[in-house]
């Protein structure tokens, strides 16, 4: 069970995301640098997955990646904690005429046990930093064992505790967003459209150490280390040179140190031994 201020920090942000929903796509559907972040996150998945695979995506959100790999041959079992997320994913599923390759379940990723549909995958997803929203990574990591099979993949996109272009906004007066991640072991509040929830920053070491018994570390990169992360708005748009620049070297250093620890985000992968 999850302890009551975790549970209570769940249905906050159920609520936050299932308050966005109605938004989300229309919010991002234009943002160049959410489109880089997608193209490289889906580039990794696809690196490792073989054709007919069938992958559990957690916090799925409105179904944007779903709704990619079940178009590339894949079958995804959708879910997510947020009810209005799910409501949105099911209506694009069906637009697109996808129902049969893409399911979905309503659950928190820390109560993985109590799936409906339990598999065993050949691979577990998480985009996007939705792990960050639960203090108990830990419990979450702990379960993907038994829903996976023998070499399944792992491939999950989380927030480190420092992000560099995030650190540097300290020289634009902006101490809050430029703070935010020092000093987060309990939690930092966060906020969407003023609804408010907890949010955790893990460094990579933390999953590398939870995992190591039963599963191989394939590769740990950056994401928006050298590219501005998607809140400095209108970057890529405004500055198209310099964005093409920035994805060029971001690409070629993705997995070097120190770059693979100073992004927004990490993307890091296992295969399960």
């Amino acid at each position: 069970m999850s302890t009551p201020a975790n549970y209570i920090s769940e249905q906050q942000a159920a609520a936050a995301f299932t308050k966005q929903s109605l938004i989300f796509d229309a919010q991002y559907a234009g943002n160049t640098t959410v489109q880089y972040k997608r193209s490289r996150v889906r580039a990794k998945l696809l690196q490792y997955l073989q054709p007919g695979n069938h992958i559990l995506e957690l916090n799925a959100g409105t179904g944007d990646d779903a709704i990619f790999f079940a178009r590339q041959g894949y079958f995804v079992h959708a879910t997510d904690i947020a009810a209005g997320m799910q409501e949105q994913l099911a209506a694009k599923v069906t637009a697109v005429g996808l129902d049969e390759r893409v399911s979905r379940e309503l659950c928190s990723y820390t109560h993985l046990q109590s799936l409906k549909k339990k598999g065993p995958y050949d691979c577990i997803f998480s985009n996007f930093a939705g792990l960050n929203c639960t203090g108990e990574l830990g419990k979450v990591l702990d379960s993907f064992d038994a829903l996976l099979k023998p070499g399944g993949l792992v491939v999950l996109v989380v927030l480190p505790p420092f992000c560099l272009w995030e650190t540097a906004l300290v020289f634009k007066g902006k101490f809050r967003t430029a703070l935010r991640r020092f000093f987060s072991a309990g939690g930092r509040k966060a906020a969407i459209d003023n609804a408010l929830f907890t949010c955790w920053y893990y460094p990579a070491g933390f999953i590398r150490k939870r995992l190591q018994k039963k599963f191989e570390h394939l590769s740990t990169e950056g994401l928006c280390t050298l590219v501005p992360p998607s809140y400095i708005e209108h970057f890529a748009e405004n500055h198209p040179a310099w964005f093409k620049f920035l994805c060029k070297w971001e690409n070629r250093l993705k997995e070097s140190w120190p770059w693979k620890y100073t992004g927004d985000y990490y993307i890091i992968s296992f295969k399960k031994l």
